[in-house]
This record gives C-alpha cells, sequence and structure tokens, in this order.
C-alpha cells in the first residue's frame, strides 16, 4: 500500500499549543490516495518534552493517520480506509471509499479549534461532522486533547454504522474516535483501573484505559456517560493503537436528522506511569 504524502492542500493546519509549546499539529485538507479514505487528523502529538506519540501512515497500516475520526463502515462505504470486510469473503478491496472533507473552522485559537466537515461518498453528503479540539495544560508533564465529535445524519432516511465485527469478524469492532500510538522496539503496557494486558482490556468498557511505552503514557477517558458505554478497542502486540467503538456488537442506527455525539478526552504524559497516576491525571482531565 501506498503510504501518505506529506503534501497538503491548503494552509489549514492549526498548531496545538500549551503556554507557547506546540504538542500537536492538525491536517485538515491532506493529500491522500482515495483508498486511504482521506480525512484530516493530528499529527505529530508530542508529550511536552516533546516525544512523539502518534504515527501517520506507518507501513503496517497505511491508512492509519495519527488521532481522527475514522469508520470502516457507514451505509456500506468505508471512511476508515484500506480493505473491506465482507461477511463469507473477508477483507476485500472495494471501490467504496468515502472522504471527509473540511468545510471550515468556526472558530480558531492558539489551544483549540472548532470544525465542520462533510462526509461524503459516491458524490453524497451521507453525515455532517461538527468536531471541537482542544488542549489543555494539566501538570508540568502532561497535558490533555479534548476531543467531541457530533454526526449529523444528512440523508433523507436512515443510515447506520457497523465495524468489521458488526459484520462477522470477530474482536475487530473498530470505529469511531481512533490513537495509531508510536510504535517501539518493546510492546506497550495496556491496563485499566481493574485490568492488565491487551487480552484482558480489548472489547472491554471502562472508564479510563493507559497505553504506557517506554517514555510516554496515554490515558483515553469517555468525557460522556454515552461515551463510557462505548467499549475500547486495543491493539498493543500487533501495533499500537487504541479506538473507542461505535459499533460493537450492532450496527448503530441513525434516523435522518439525527446525531451521535462522542467525546473522548486523552491525557498525554511524559514517563511511563503506574495504574494510580494514570487514575488520577484521568479524573484531573474529565473533572468539570
Amino acid at each position: 500500500m501506498t503510504p501518505p504524502t506529506n503534501r497538503t492542500n491548503s494552509g489549514d493546519c492549526p498548531v496545538l499549543r500549551i503556554a507557547g509549546r506546540p504538542v500537536g499539529r492538525y491536517i485538515a485538507r491532506p493529500e491522500l490516495p482515495g483508498r486511504l479514505s482521506p480525512r484530516p487528523y493530528l499529527h505529530p502529538v508530542t508529550t511536552l518534552a516533546g516525544t512523539a506519540v502518534t504515527e501517520r501512515g506507518p507501513a503496517d497500516h497505511a491508512h492509519h493517520l495519527g488521532v481522527g475520526v475514522a469508520v470502516p463502515d457507514v451505509e456500506g462505504f468505508n471512511f476508515w480506509g484500506g480493505r473491506t470486510f465482507v461477511r463469507g469473503e473477508g477483507p476485500t478491496e472495494l471501490d467504496n471509499h468515502g472522504a471527509q472533507r473540511h468545510a471550515g473552522f468556526q472558530l480558531r485559537d492558539p489551544d483549540g479549534f472548532v470544525e465542520e466537515l462533510r462526509w461524503v461518498a459516491a458524490g453524497n453528503e451521507l453525515l455532517r461532522e461538527r468536531r471541537t479540539v482542544a488542549a489543555t495544560a494539566l501538570t508540568g508533564s502532561a497535558w490533555a486533547l479534548d476531543f467531541t465529535f457530533s454526526l449529523t445524519n444528512r440523508t433523507p432516511g436512515p443510515l447506520s454504522i457497523g465495524s468489521p465485527a458488526t459484520n462477522g469478524r470477530p474482536g475487530a469492532a473498530y470505529g469511531g474516535f481512533f490513537w495509531r500510538a508510536r510504535k517501539e522496539a518493546g510492546v506497550p503496557r495496556v491496563f485499566t483501573a481493574g485490568a492488565e494486558g491487551e487480552e484482558e482490556v480489548h472489547g472491554t468498557r471502562a472508564d479510563w484505559l493507559a497505553l504506557a511505552g517506554a517514555t510516554w503514557t496515554l490515558v483515553f477517558a469517555g468525557a460522556t456517560e454515552r461515551t463510557r458505554r462505548d467499549p475500547w478497542f486495543v491493539r498493543a502486540a500487533e501495533y499500537p493503537g487504541v479506538g473507542s467503538s461505535l459499533a460493537h456488537e450492532e450496527r448503530l442506527p441513525v434516523a435522518a436528522g439525527e446525531t451521535v455525539v462522542r467525546r473522548i478526552v486523552t491525557v498525554v504524559a511524559d514517563g511511563s506511569l503506574g495504574r494510580g497516576e494514570a487514575a488520577a491525571l484521568a479524573r484531573t482531565a474529565v473533572s468539570p
């Protein structure tokens, strides 16, 4: 698979800053091949000490683009990139890729932005998204990325959101907010308040989940009651990635004009944190 290029279509690339220090760059109009399901994303995202904690277009999955929203099945259209899982056939190359198109910024500040996007496939707009992203200082070695997305059905009838899991591939309920983390020589630790390890954590519901590398830790927390009901999608051994599953066991129906809202707050910390430190930072990050 051809990796994405570094080119963008315009200067629409806000840089998130904490006390003047850059911690994330947002690519609003990337130039990407259609089969990667072009969409805006954050990369690089770094700790306050400057350690990168995202990857973009890695060799193992060229369609993984830092931090963003990606969905493999919106009424049969692929907004994730790469192959589509087809029941009874497995991963299949299809000409069904959609694109998330930047429609404008409603707000741009040094610490965040509000953006409108159009989810388009086969010449039609399926979803209209309002995306709110903000960077907040927590401690001298940690900050938080607050990411909210609202998806509104723009078609005249109902549509539904699915995943490879709902299409017949067990354990593959990816789709929604997704963070492709930095790959290192060692496998990162993954844990929640009550579980440890990829097998124990993947597919579970937990208020927060931590992914800890050699010198960095990411702590993901659902910031609304509805978001916390979505199970976590976790990969550590194959590649480091964490997402919040919109369609875990069943397709998510969205009526005409209806809006689906999710909010994930991610703590970006220097150092490999323990359970107590991760829990404390998660509480601080999502507190009113």
